[in-house]
């Protein structure tokens, strides 16, 4: 079976940032560390469906019939082992990323009900069975479920932000091809120390902040900077390609030198040089533009 084409930027905080002392139905899932990378976009696939085949369907995943919360709340996270952080690390072990599916199901709701046309937002509403009012409650309600002022993990479909490779070190790319496409165990990402990542991002912002202004990928790298900064200093970031590794080959995927290319852009920034900035920008065009044609051909 397929995994949805999501793509993920997680933060892992130690155990300890997330309760003090961290809830023992918590230090019990992390001890087990039942959900694995590989499957979690089928989980919140799952949950997700869950939700709309439930009778009357749920407003938002992984919440119960009266709107609380489901026990997997605290249950369902993603444990990053001591031995695969980066190198010279700081922090102590484990790291987690909670999934926090229902508050993150709530957010992208809550800007859809201030942004979406009137009748889309109408049939939606209508379909869950709720007023505008009683969502926003809801979300609200939701949004509570957070330990920090955000959720742990950005996620994209089809395609992967370019200014997300700012902060990873293109060198540290773990590549696992397995037997093909439909490997569930086929992956492709990096894993870098908050502290860099915050470094990487701020000095990237500033330099496309000073060149191209604070529209685009300026805009971009500036809320990702701020996300950051609402997680443990310890912490751990992961840019994961999630299940787009099923979308390429094994030579394609082996030769994917998207990190160093964005890396090299900011050099040419640097340096003025215009002719190699257009080049780099037009191979990741072409590379992520044939991306793109799958998502509209599906």
């Amino acid at each position: 079976m397929l995994r949805p084409f999501a793509a993920y930027l997680r933060v892992y905080e130690p155990l300890a940032a997330l309760g003090d002392p961290p809830g023992q139905r918590l230090v019990e899932a992390v001890s087990a560390a039942a959900l694995r990378r590989a499957g979690i976009g089928w989980r919140e696939q799952h949950l997700w469906l869950k939700s709309q085949a439930a009778r009357p369907p749920r407003l938002l995943p992984a919440e119960l019939t009266d709107g609380r919360a489901a026990p997997g709340l605290e249950t369902d996270v993603l444990v990053l082992d001591p031995a695969e952080v980066p190198a010279g690390h700081p922090g102590d072990g484990p790291f987690v990323c909670p999934l926090e599916m229902r508050a993150r199901s709530a957010s992208a709701l809550a800007t859809f009900l201030t942004e979406a046309p009137p009748a889309m937002k109408n049939v939606v509403l209508e379909a869950g069975g709720v007023t505008p009012d009683r969502a926003r409650a809801r979300t609200k309600a939701a949004l509570a479920d957070l330990t920090t002022p955000a959720a742990h993990t950005l996620t994209t479909t089809w395609t992967v932000p370019l200014p997300w490779f700012v902060l990873i070190d293109p060198n540290e790319r773990k590549l696992v091809l397995g037997s093909g496409p439909d490997d569930p165990l086929r992956e492709a990402s990096w894993r870098t120390s908050m502290s860099e990542a915050v470094r990487r991002a701020s000095e990237a912002s500033e330099l496309v902040e000073s060149t191209f202004g604070e529209s685009g990928p300026g805009r971009v790298l500036a809320r990702t900077r701020h996300w950051l900064d609402g997680f443990d200093p310890d912490s751990v970031v992961e840019l994961d390609y999630g299940g787009l590794v099923q979308l390429f080959a094994d030579p394609i995927l082996d030769a994917d030198t998207t990190a160093e290319e964005v890396h090299d852009i900011l050099d040419a920034l640097r340096s003025g040089n215009v002719e190699e900035l257009g080049e780099l920008f037009s191979e990741l065009r072409e590379f992520w533009g044939d991306v793109a044609g799958r998502e509209h051909a599906n």
